[in-house]
């Protein structure tokens, strides 16, 4: 069915398709019966792809990434479509616009996406009234990231407000310092910047009863050198995993990388041809921390093989963003159908 739908969806610019689709979730929850019909069609339960990492039980491994539930409000309909956990956010501290539009464009040959939507959102505060009366029927990651309008010398301070008013209603968080789309914040993946804010984080951790899992998520774009420091900073930190990776803003991995991509000029490319270079990231991650480090993989993963090769990689989960939307509702379905054989 996704088929004949995909062209009309696609002849829509694509944030306002994402906002239709959004609106459309919202509806259908008004519709007797019709999260059950969802769920019918699109869930699939196995046993064997149960999943505990880092202390927390996955129903299975193949989650939402961070980006399609920008502000934390659709992650239980988002549940009826097969996901075994959603990472919401961005969000940040503040209430944030994001970058001028248009900001988001398709490159529907190479199944791809080019965004640099700047991380608006309504901040954490919106989350936190959100969840407080809309309990979560499945893991909710919380991604935090970095307030546009807070200096990068105050950055530990910023992640510190989100942590705190989030820390009571999400299972893990993932710290976003890698999001190309955002000026500066990249740079606060050097090591000096980075032990700031995971010593600011995990000292308030410690004063809490209940015990939330940290990741940190980077970018594609790092040396092995760089992926080397830090790698050995999580592993002293106290931070329990990775997620890899974030969007990258080389146009290289494009097949065709001429005049109209140069004209849709700066953003984070996902999809299809991201895979490549993610896969190598996890493999090399897996394999630097002799498999002690939690990974949860993301980029390229378009396909239900692709998901395995990530499994098989060293990911302990994976998340899809840009092949949910080039492949349908059913996708998550597939690869889990596929997993379990």
């Amino acid at each position: 069915m996704y088929r004949f739908i995909r062209p009309l969806l696609f002849s829509i610019l694509p944030e306002r398709a994402h906002i239709l689709t959004v609106n459309l979730l919202v509806f259908l929850r008004y519709i007797p019966f019709s999260g059950m019909v969802l769920r019918w069609l699109y869930s699939y339960n196995n046993k064997s792809l149960e999943r505990e990492v880092f202390g927390l039980k996955f129903r299975n491994p193949i989650g939402m990434a961070a980006g399609f539930d920008k502000n934390g409000d659709i992650y239980n309909d988002l549940s009826n479509f097969g996901f075994g956990f959603v990472e919401i956010g961005s969000l940040t501290h503040v209430e944030q616009i994001g970058n001028p539009r248009p900001r988001v464009f398709r490159i529907i040959e190479e199944n791809a996406i080019i965004n640099r939507m700047g991380i608006n959102n309504k901040g954490v505060k919106h989350a936190v009234s959100y969840m407080k009366s809309n309990k979560p029927r499945l893991i909710i990651g919380g991604n935090i990231s970095k307030s546009t309008s807070c200096s990068n010398e105050m950055a530990a301070l910023d992640y510190e407000k989100s942590f705190t008013q989030l820390y009571d209603f999400v299972d893990f968080f993932v710290l976003n310092v890698s999001c190309p789309n955002v000026k500066g914040l990249v740079k606060l993946q050097n090591i000096t910047a980075l032990s700031e804010i995971i010593d600011r984080l995990t000292a308030i951790r410690r004063f809490n009863d209940e015990y939330r899992p940290i990741l940190l998520k980077v970018s594609p774009d790092l040396t092995n050198d760089q992926l080397d420091e830090i790698i050995e900073l999580i592993l002293i930190s106290g931070i329990d995993g990775i997620v890899a990776t974030n969007t990258t803003s080389t146009r290289e991995l494009l097949k065709d990388n001429g005049a109209a991509i140069e004209a849709i000029g700066d953003g984070g490319l996902s999809g299809e041809p991201l895979f490549k270079r993610s896969l190598e990231v996890v493999r090399y991650i897996h394999k630097k921390s002799a498999g002690m480090l939690p990974i949860i993989a993301v980029g390229g993963v378009t396909t239900p093989e692709r998901a395995k090769e990530m499994l098989d990689a060293g990911a302990s989960l994976v998340e899809v963003y840009t092949g949910f939307i080039y492949n349908g509702p059913g996708f998550v379905k597939s690869i889990l159908k596929y997993l379990s054989k």
